[in-house]
């Protein structure tokens, strides 16, 4: 048994049920052990409830429940900026109005400027990113209605 053969046998035990596998020839003896998960499960009793109990809250504004909203997300790692310079007007502002194709920001990415578009169309409500800040790939920076 070469080492290929072992590293296949490895790969077939670590994808099976089997916790043990022992081999043995006159000269190799391989022995084989994983650990068994254990898996817990938690069951808590279903409390029914009367209509008197279920309280619902109610949004205390509107700017705290904004139904369709959707965001714009980062699509890459990048300082934010607002603007095309410090002096510039930003690009969008909350109530400003956006098109697919409008640009909305910078991100900048190893000294390359990269002009983010909206890709959706509506108004600008809320601007989630401070003017040059860090941001993630993914991170929502605006939402829009």
């Amino acid at each position: 048994m070469n080492l290929e053969h072992i590293k296949v046998l490895i790969e077939m035990v670590d994808r099976s049920e089997i916790t043990e596998f022992n081999y043995e020839d006159k000269e190799l003896k391989v022995v084989l052990k994983k650990e068994k998960e254990i898996r817990e499960s938690v069951t808590m009793p279903i409390k029914h409830l009367t209509q008197e109990q279920i309280q619902v809250k109610e949004p205390a504004s509107t700017d705290e429940f904004i139904e369709d909203a959707i965001t714009i997300n980062a699509p890459m790692v990048g300082t934010f900026y607002k603007s095309p310079s410090p002096e510039a007007d930003p690009y969008v502002k909350v109530g400003d109005k956006v098109k697919n194709d409008s640009i909305v920001c910078i991100l900048e990415a190893m000294k390359l400027f990269n002009e983010i578009q909206a890709e959706v169309s509506g108004e600008i409500i809320e601007i989630l990113a401070e003017d040059g800040q860090l941001v993630e790939y993914g991170q929502p920076l605006f939402k829009v209605k």
